[in-house]
C-alpha cells in the first residue's frame, strides 16, 4: 500500500516520502498516529502545495547537522572504566555508554545513532566510533577508554592470621581437658 510520510519516521523515511508499505502497518500504525496518510491524488496535491516549506525544513536540518558535525569532530570523548591490571575493562564501554557521555557533554543523541567498531570496547586505548547525524551525515569521534584501578583484597590482609589444619583444632579442643589439674586427694581423708 502506498503511503505519503506527514513526519518523520526514523526508520521509514522523512516528511513528504512516498513509501510503499504493508496493510496493516498502514492502518493498524501509521494512520491512527497522524505519521502518514494514503496516496490519493489529493494528498498527492496537498503534498505538492507544502513541498517548499518540507524543502525549507530539511535544509535547516542538514544544516544543523553540519553545525553538530562540526562540534563533534572536535570533541574528544574520555570514558573512565574499572580495569584489571592488563587493561581488559570489567564490563565494556557500549553505544549506550558513548551516548550517556555525549549528554554529559550537551549533545542528544540517540544511543541507536553511534556505532562503534565491534559494536563493544573491552579493553582500555583510543577508538574510532560514528555517530549518523541526518540523511548520510556522518561524525567521527575518537573515544578514549581509561581504566580505574578496582581495590582488590589483597592476600596479605587474609593470611595475617595463621592457618590451623583441622587435626590441629581437634587436638586443641581436646587437650584442655586432657591436661586439667588432677584432683588432688589428701592423705588425710
Amino acid at each position: 500500500m502506498k503511503v505519503i510520510l506527514n513526519k518523520d519516521l526514523a526508520p521509514l523515511g522523512e516528511e513528504g516520502d512516498v513509501k510503499d508499505v504493508a496493510k496493516g502497518y498502514a492502518r493498524n500504525f501509521l494512520f491512527p498516529r497522524g505519521i502518514a496518510l494514503p496516496y490519493t491524488d489529493r494528498t498527492v496535491k496537498l503534498f505538492e502545495a507544502r513541498k517548499e516549506e518540507i524543502e525549507t525544513r530539511k535544509k535547516e536540518k542538514r544544516k544543523d547537522a553540519a553545525g553538530v558535525k562540526e562540534r563533534l569532530e572536535s570533541l574528544e570523548l574520555t570514558i573512565t572504566m574499572p580495569a584489571g591490571a592488563n587493561g581488559k575493562l570489567y564490563g565494556a564501554v557500549t553505544s549506550q555508554t558513548v551516548a550517556d557521555e555525549l549528554t554529559k557533554q550537551g549533545f542528544q543523541i540517540e544511543r541507536k545513532r553511534v556505532e562503534l567498531a565491534g559494536n563493544v570496547f573491552k579493553s582500555v586505548g583510543k577508538y574510532k566510533a560514528s555517530i549518523k547525524l541526518y540523511e548520510n551525515a556522518f561524525a567521527e569521534i575518537t573515544v578514549t577508554v581509561q581504566g580505574q584501578a578496582v581495590k582488590t583484597e589483597t592476600k596479605a590482609s587474609a593470611s595475617s592470621k595463621p592457618r590451623r589444619r583441622r587435626g590441629e583444632d581437634e587436638a586443641k579442643a581436646e587437650a584442655p581437658a586432657e591436661t586439667a589439674e588432677p584432683e588432688t586427694v589428701s592423705e588425710n581423708a
